[in-house]
């Protein structure tokens, strides 16, 4: 961006400003029932989840559910009493361990249990719940959490589960915590003759039971965090493809309503393989060969529900039809599954152990979309598109949340986030060989794993050897830009300085004088310190801010 005159962004980019600041919306309260949903107490901490089985017969008539859940452990110490959770609407009727009832008490949505004997560190050990009710309808999935329940071609019914954010306990049982992934897991789902039920994982058996009911057994085998874990019940077509991955043939299944069959033959054909080219290009290899990639039709937007993303995306492109970065690219492939399964490698494969720390699922995400423009249509079209994205950003509140209440932190977790990603790219590591061999080395190193944000800039500072951590941490601890401050004055050279909260902030702003050429990478500090670029002054100075996402001043 071309800076020939004294240029103060605070409206537009959402810079610190008394005014400002008090348009942030008030701090949220949270309760006791927040603490048990997201802080990992010793009664959840004493128990590893290594397998479940989940066990569940839907009534769509009735929009009810009923089942089981077996619980696999290891003790991580000694205890008799643990927690795991389920929504207070649904009733547990019993607790089952080594053939006997054990009693249990509820509070809000967390049941407490308690064993006949010490559980003995290191001893793995099981306990079935078996519970039932009806379950919460989302009012706006995937927005919000729980079921939905829809219909189709003629009064066929669609249902489906979507529970990011408000947790897999809104519908079953489970130690629901984003920190402790089962390990493997089968899921059990009975639903009324006619209908399929798609879930994660690989197709085990269909079991055509008494009373007009079918029973369909899914395997997952890698590890999945509780709420990737869904239902997907209809009347579904399948139809099968193959990619030839960086580790073999990727099996590639579609599950669609019949009357949407053909269409969904052209945009998943026009969309699938290419976007796995990216990822596997920019990222590493798909993290769940084991288990399959799927695509679910869903009466929901989307989500994505490891193995078995949902789309809901009408077979259009853009989202909903519409290009959030208003650049034209957006509209040139189908925003759903692109992003939602971007996931699998960001929040499925590397799962953040907090909600507060989302961004580490939605910002790699979604500067995942603009890699693949990058793949599909060339640098400068991504380019495009990153700056695009930057509409979106709102600088309402940090990105980062409150931590162990179950609590997300600003959308601007997405298009901010992505923007993060990109300047440091631009800053740090401009080569692009470098830059993949980063990306790609993430998903090695974690893989499978849940993190926090100190290990992923861990990560960054040694791959890079900088301290990015104060950059890190102005974008995702604070609402305001950086603001490169520069100063002219009457004699000697400009002098230049970041305004952040961030103390020791310290990044390479990227100057030159008008029509010179290549922009110059200039560290600056919080300190006033000259700019060394000959000839410089306040009308022919240019700050890049296409790539850079930062505010600018001159004085």
């Amino acid at each position: 961006m071309r800076l020939s005159l004294l240029l103060l962004l605070v409206a537009v980019l959402g810079l610190r400003h008394p005014a400002a600041a008090q348009l942030l919306p008030a701090a949220p309260t949270f309760t006791r029932a927040d603490s048990l949903r997201g802080h990992l107490t010793p009664l959840r901490t004493c128990y590893d989840i290594n397998y479940y089985h989940l066990d569940v017969r839907l009534d769509v008539a009735g929009r009810a559910i009923r089942g089981s859940n077996e619980f696999r452990f290891t003790a991580t110490r000694d205890f008799t009493r643990l927690q795991f959770d389920l929504f207070a609407n649904l009733a547990v009727e019993k607790v089952e361990y080594g053939g006997r009832a054990l009693p249990f008490t509820r509070e809000a949505n967390a049941v407490f249990v308690s064993f006949p004997e010490t559980i003995k560190q290191g001893r793995r050990a099981a306990f079935t719940v078996y519970y039932g009710g009806r379950p919460t309808v989302a009012e706006n999935a995937p927005w919000d959490g729980g079921f939905v329940f829809a219909e189709h071609a003629g009064g066929q019914p669609w249902v489906a589960t979507a529970c990011q954010g408000v947790g897999a306990s809104i519908w079953w049982p489970c130690k629901d915590h984003q920190a402790d992934e089962v390990d493997s897991m089968l899921i059990s789902v009975t639903v009324p003759r006619g209908l399929t039920d798609v879930s994660n994982g690989r197709l085990r058996r269909t079991t055509r039971l008494q009373g007009g009911a079918t029973r369909f057994d899914w395997f997952v085998g890698n590890p999945i965090n509780n709420y990737n874990v869904a239902l997907n019940v209809a009347n579904y077509a399948h139809f099968q493809d193959t990619y030839a991955g960086e580790q073999g043939p990727l099996s590639l299944d579609y599950w669609v309503l019949p009357e949407n069959l053909g269409k969904a033959r052209t945009q998943f054909g026009e969309n699938v393989k290419p976007m796995l080219q990216s990822m596997e290009y920019w990222f590493g290899p798909y993290p769940f060969y084991q288990d399959g990639y799927k695509l679910v039709e869903t009466p929901h937007l989307g989500m994505e529900h490891q193995s078995a993303v949902a789309y809901g995306n009408e077979y259009q492109n853009g989202y909903r039809g519409q290009d959030r970065s208003d650049t034209g690219w957006g509209l040139e492939w189908d925003f759903i599954i692109i992003h939602e399964s971007g996931h699998e490698w960001f929040g499925n494969n590397i799962t953040s152990q907090d909600i507060a720390d989302m961004w580490i699922h939605e910002s790699f995400t979604t500067y995942s979309e603009a890699l693949f423009v990058e793949s599909r249509f060339g640098k400068d079209a991504a380019r495009q598109y990153i700056r695009g994205q930057r509409h979106n950003i709102r600088h309402d509140a940090p990105i980062i949340g409150p931590y162990e209440v179950n609590e997300e932190g600003s959308s601007d977790m997405y298009d901010k986030g992505s923007n993060l990603l990109h300047l440091i790219r631009t800053a740090y590591v401009p080569d692009d060989a470098r830059w993949r061999e980063l990306l790609r080395g993430l998903s090695r190193t974690f893989y499978h794993q849940t993190v926090t944000t100190a290990q992923v800039v861990d990560y960054f500072n040694r791959q890079t050897g900088q301290n990015l951590t104060p950059v890190f941490d102005q974008y995702l601890r604070h609402t305001s830009l950086p603001t490169l401050e520069v100063r002219f004055p009457v004699t000697g050279p400009p002098l230049a300085r970041w305004i952040t909260e961030v103390p020791g902030f310290e990044l390479p702003a990227r100057v030159r004088v008008a029509g010179s050429g290549e922009y110059q990478n200039i560290l600056v500090s919080t300190i006033f310190k000259p700019i060394d670029i000959p000839n410089l002054t306040r009308g022919n100075l240019e700050v890049d801010t296409e790539n850079c996402y930062i505010g600018t001043l001159l004085e």
